[in-house]
């Protein structure tokens, strides 16, 4: 988020000066990977979620946040490389709701009771980003999965991690 606020306040000039930089397999790096964030992470101007407190059936869910910044800015990079961008996406932390610390920083964990509901809403995101024209290539189940910051973070032991993407995440995104 911080990258493509700031990238949206800069002359248009320069903003092509550095997509071709990043992104431009002739004039620049030629980069073909990239990675976001499922929601909000620490370089957010705030913390945010798609979709409303205590949503169970996740009815409220909606990327519009991204659409201001950061969808633009991943169509304008997969234009100058070419039409070939891969997406890597990870979460920072669940909702604080799905969360025992009922906090989406400073660590806590997803409690059981909603791991099919965050694998729904992570699915959600991967359609969401697809009808918005980015497919997704990639995906993590968490970022820096054992470190407790003071921003967006979640905890996932490898067996969670493991458990999750078995019972859960594998399952919904084979249906899906």
């Amino acid at each position: 988020d911080a990258a493509v606020e700031t990238f949206a306040k800069i002359p248009t000039d320069k903003q092509k000066e550095l997509m071709t930089a990043y992104y431009d397999a002739k004039d620049g790096i030629g980069y073909t990977l990239a990675r976001t964030h499922i929601h909000s992470c620490d370089f957010s101007s705030h913390s945010y979620t798609y979709v409303q407190e205590n949503d169970l059936e996740l009815k409220s869910f909606n990327i519009e946040h991204d659409q201001k910044y950061r969808i633009p800015f991943i169509e304008q990079a997969t234009q100058v490389a070419g039409g070939e961008l891969s997406i890597l996406a990870s979460p920072w932390s669940p909702p604080a709701w799905m969360k025992t610390n009922a906090s989406m920083l400073k660590g806590g964990r997803l409690l059981p009771k909603y791991r099919q509901i965050w694998a729904n809403y992570i699915v959600k995101f991967i359609i969401a980003y697809e009808n918005a024209g980015i497919s997704i290539w990639g995906l993590t189940v968490q970022n820096e999965p054992m470190a407790s910051q003071t921003w967006e973070s979640c905890l996932f032991s490898g067996e969670e991690e493991r458990d999750f993407i078995k019972n859960y995440l594998g399952p919904t995104l084979y249906q899906n």
